[in-house]
């Protein structure tokens, strides 16, 4: 029996393998405490679930979902809205915005939408590797641009090879930064788009932190970027905002000819989004913005804990980036990311990602992650402390 040769190109997919790994730890008897995963573990607020029962009881809801292959037009109204309002980004909602299940959803289609085979992609390194295993799927070669730490985690153009830059067909962006935490700037966006312009490369801009940042950092669109929506699509999600990752409900919004490219390998995918679900996500935007203060409130409280006990611990000129859930952590003086991150397992059984899992320029850091109860990273701090000591 014959199995893809591009399946053999994907490592195991990190977040699965944490999982596996503290279920085989738990099976064993043992206490773990994961900071690896970011899946708020906070509700969904209740109107967004009261909105679902009502319309999963109506029989019309039990059919296919309805309306136009790129989403029911009340939900993409809803989001061109939103973004109207919060961005200044102004979206026509029967071209440029299309629901998804879930914004990873958007990146592989993104990959599959655009892509021939060999077609060079241009993807940060650290970055999400659900990016790499997109474009190996889609049949492209994916090329890695170093982000650093001096930089502001920021890439730097001008360092792009410009042979790779003229082969390469999109390129995957991702601000607030999973897994540095690390903000786009406006003149970085006004450099992206003229990089995309200058070798015609589609860019696709993963946003579905873009509620989630700190010390007086402004959410942003690369949208509102004059000369954005002819270069690229932005995907964003109710994941995180209104604590959703269960629900599957994204999309995908900006230049027309790429929303309707990935539309097409979408409507040849998959049937759309359960009805009840997109109603769920109307109530979410247009009455439910308030979660996003109240989560930041949890998100900061829970940031300072861990803060706390780095300084503590002798982590004194350690700051962080004022984006996403996340702390991305340099490790202690002679371990690796993997020896860290297993040294951590093994004396506290507490569970963290390596950075080393996020690309070679991830090496020599971790990821905590702060969607945990609060009671439950106050145990886990208290048990490096005990470690540690």
């Amino acid at each position: 029996m014959q199995i893809a040769d591009r399946l053999n190109k994907i490592p195991p997919y990190l977040f699965m393998e944490l999982r596996n790994k503290i279920a085989k730890a738990r099976a064993d008897g043992i206490d773990v405490i994961s900071l690896a995963i970011g899946d708020p573990v906070d509700p969904t607020p209740e109107p967004i679930i009261e909105e679902l029962c009502k319309q999963a009881y109506d029989p019309e809801n039990h059919r296919y979902p309805t309306d136009e292959e790129k989403g029911m037009f009340a939900f993409r109204k809803a989001v061109a809205d939103w973004y109207a309002e919060r961005y200044k980004v102004q979206l026509d909602p029967k071209t440029e915005v299309l629901a998804l299940i879930g914004s990873k959803e958007g990146c592989h289609h993104f990959a599959l939408a655009i892509a021939n085979p060999g077609d060079v992609f241009l993807m940060t390194d650290p970055g999400y590797p659900a990016y790499r295993a997109s474009i190996f799927i889609a049949g492209g070669e994916p090329y890695h641009v170093p982000i650093k730490n001096e930089n502001g985690y920021l890439p730097k153009f001008e360092d792009i090879p410009s042979d790779i830059a003229k082969k390469a067909v999109g390129m995957f962006l991702n601000y607030p930064n999973n897994p540095t935490g690390a903000t786009a700037t406006d003149e970085f966006f006004k450099e992206l788009v003229d990089f995309a312009k200058s070798y015609d490369i589609a860019i696709c801009y993963d946003n579905p932190y873009s509620e989630i940042v700190f010390d007086g950092e402004i959410p942003r669109s690369f949208l509102a970027t004059p000369g954005a929506k002819d270069v690229a699509v932005e995907l964003n999600s109710l994941s995180k905002p209104f604590n959703m990752t269960g629900w599957r409900i994204g999309m995908a919004m900006g230049n027309p000819d790429l929303i309707s490219a990935i539309s097409k390998v979408k409507e040849n995918t998959d049937s759309g989004i359960f009805n009840p679900i997109q109603f769920a996500g109307i109530k979410a935007i247009k009455e439910c913005q308030e979660n996003i203060g109240k989560m930041l409130a949890i998100y900061e409280k829970r940031r300072n804990i861990v803060l706390d006990m780095l300084r503590e611990l002798g982590w004194k000129d350690y700051k962080p980036y004022k984006g996403t859930f996340y702390l991305w952590i340099p490790v202690p003086e002679g371990f690796t990311s993997i020896e860290w991150t297993t040294w951590l397992f093994e004396k506290a059984s507490v569970v963290v990602a390596s950075g080393s899992a996020y690309g070679k320029y991830g090496e020599g850091y971790i990821r905590i992650s702060l969607t945990v109860p609060d009671k439950r990273l106050l145990e886990a701090v208290d048990r490096i402390k005990k470690a540690m000591s």
